[in-house]
């Protein structure tokens, strides 16, 4: 018996699902061009392999002839009759010719083909297992760390890789740690076989983890409709109701936050805002930074570019830490983000103000008749205090226009605005 191919046989069966007759029938025509070589001359050289014992044999077919003039190819009839008495010349017989030292000379110049269709073999088995699984959550145990910082995951019949790129730089992991990752893809490599792919990183992740965690959004009663996310730090993913007796945040937050919580668990602690969807990006940014009040905000459609003027107090928390909230909003609205203070703001506007009041434009200087946007009544009270000409309302300040009786500092803020935009 020979023992090392039944162990191999059974481990490849065991651990990595290839079946027996598979790993047999590579074995076999694998050892059948070294068998060639081994049997001098011989043809129609074929090797058989025991499933059970092991065993190694190797038949060539011979000619049945009178005389004998090829050994190699040809057997006599008197031969040839002890194997099948019933044989009769020009007939073929296949008889062993199995070279002493062949186990020893056939695996060593087998090995290379052996191990190709061996890959090929557990590359098929991947794909089965896998490859209609892409997209699903999966869970292995951390094996190795290869080529810096790759993780090689163990998931049982398979290993699988996760590349650091696929996963937050803030995680770190152990050998023999349980992980559950997205499975990403399946890949062919290089010399034959198949690897498996996994991800911690992608927003599908985050995606298939609320998804597993709210029952609402697996029935399809709750959408995810965009996930954002700086892996490690901070996941943005707007949601809505297909049913209006259904609150979309709650289903994900859960009672007390137990949904939510779970997920931010299996992340370790990474952030999760919860927003509610709208097509239109300035209400979805706004549902983004509630309770944050946007104070002022321009939607430049041809430059796809939003520009939001919020307190200074806030700034900090509309920008975030690096960038990263005014970055992720601006990938969630699909604009490009523009954020300046109050202060900032007023201050620049002030300036714009002061630099037209100071021009030499005789039409600042005649009568105001009518501003545009600007109701009759609001045009009275402005023309009572004295703020009867273009250049008299760019001298004002907002506090002051706004300390008239009928007009806010809103207002006084638009009126400015409106003459700025004319003029400048």
């Amino acid at each position: 018996m020979n023992k090392d191919l039944i162990a191999i046989f059974e481990y490849l069966e065991r651990e990595k699902g290839i079946k027996r007759e598979i790993v047999i029938g590579a074995i076999e025509e694998s050892l059948r061009a070294a068998a060639r070589k081994g049997v001098s001359g011989a043809s129609n050289v074929t090797v058989n392999i025991h499933s059970k014992t092991g065993k190694i044999q190797v038949y060539c077919e011979k000619e049945i002839v009178e005389d004998v003039e090829v050994p190699a190819q040809e057997i006599s009839l008197e031969e040839a009759r002890e194997i099948d008495p019933d044989c009769e010349i020009g007939q073929f017989i296949d008889i062993e010719a199995t070279p002493k030292d062949f186990g020893r000379i056939a695996a060593q110049k087998a090995r290379q083909i052996i191990s190709q269709k061996l890959r090929g073999a557990e590359r098929d088995v991947i794909y089965e297992e896998y490859r209609h699984r892409v997209g699903e959550l999966i869970s292995g145990t951390v094996k190795k760390l290869i080529r810096g910082a790759n993780v090689v995951i163990d998931l049982g019949k398979v290993e699988a890789i996760m590349p650091m790129k696929h996963y937050p730089k803030t995680e770190k992991y152990q050998i023999g740690e349980k992980v559950v990752a997205l499975l990403y893809e399946v890949n062919d490599t290089d010399n034959g076989g198949a690897e498996v792919i996994l991800s911690r990183s992608h927003p599908d992740f985050v995606n298939q983890l609320m998804t597993q965690e709210v029952p609402e959004i697996n029935d399809d009663i709750v959408i995810i409709d965009r996930i954002v996310r700086e892996p490690g730090y901070r996941t943005k993913l707007t949601v809505r109701s297909t049913d209006s007796k259904i609150d979309p945040v709650g289903a994900c937050v859960g009672i007390r936050g137990t949904r939510v919580k779970n997920v931010v668990r299996e992340l370790h602690n990474e952030k999760i805002d919860i927003i509610p969807f709208s097509q239109d990006p300035i209400e979805l940014l706004q549902n983004a930074l509630a309770p944050i009040e946007i104070r002022k905000i321009n939607l430049n459609e041809d430059d796809r570019v939003i520009s939001i003027v919020v307190e200074d107090d806030d700034f900090a928390a509309v920008i975030g830490k690096k960038g990263m909230n005014a970055r992720l909003n601006s990938e969630l609205i699909r604009y490009e983000l523009k954020v300046l203070r109050l202060g900032d703001y007023k201050r620049t506007r002030a300036i714009e103000s002061a630099e037209l009041a100071k021009s030499d434009d005789p039409s600042l200087d005649v009568k105001l008749t009518r501003i545009e946007g600007v109701s009759n009544l609001i045009l009275e009270h402005l023309l009572d205090k004295g703020y009867d000409t273009l250049r008299a309302l760019l001298q004002a300040t907002p506090e002051e226009l706004a300390a008239i009786p009928g007009i806010s500092l809103e207002t006084a803020d638009k009126i400015l605005e409106q003459i700025r935009k004319q003029r400048i």
